[in-house]
């Protein structure tokens, strides 16, 4: 089964979120910012690879926050979302997005968010319940 990751940034009660470009697949919806597990690949050099990637920044990946099964046109991905640190002292380039905002996590429920990422809103609730860094 293929895999994916979305990286939960989390800072000062919002999460990063990104505006995918405006060609491609699922075109101006936002997402967390993440991607597809390369053959060889471990999740965590999969955070950093796309995460410097889509934005330039080097970051550091945390706990595993939850995962789900979502089937695309390929057949099923399992979606692995950790948490995803940034250093102190960053400035983001973006790639791959239009623009990025931090948003509350009501905030991302009322946006049109990729489907796919969305089947996790019910785990990054319940993080955020039992985190106390959330």
């Amino acid at each position: 089964m293929k895999k994916s990751i979305a990286g939960i940034v989390y800072e000062n009660g919002k999460f990063l979120i990104g505006r995918r470009l405006n060609s491609g697949e699922m075109a101006g919806r936002w997402e967390f910012p993440g991607g597809k597990v390369d053959s060889g690949e471990s999740i965590e050099q999969t955070i950093i690879r796309e995460f410097n990637e889509e934005m330039g920044v080097s970051v550091v990946p945390g706990k595993l926050i939850s995962s789900v099964v979502f089937k695309n046109k390929n057949g099923p991905v399992t979606l692995y979302a950790y948490r995803v640190f940034f250093p102190s002292d960053y400035t983001i380039t973006l790639t791959e997005h239009t623009k990025v905002e931090w948003a509350t996590l009501k905030e991302i429920e009322a946006l049109n968010f990729v489907d796919s990422d969305r089947l996790l809103f019910p785990a990054i609730k319940i993080w955020c319940n039992n985190d106390p860094n959330c």
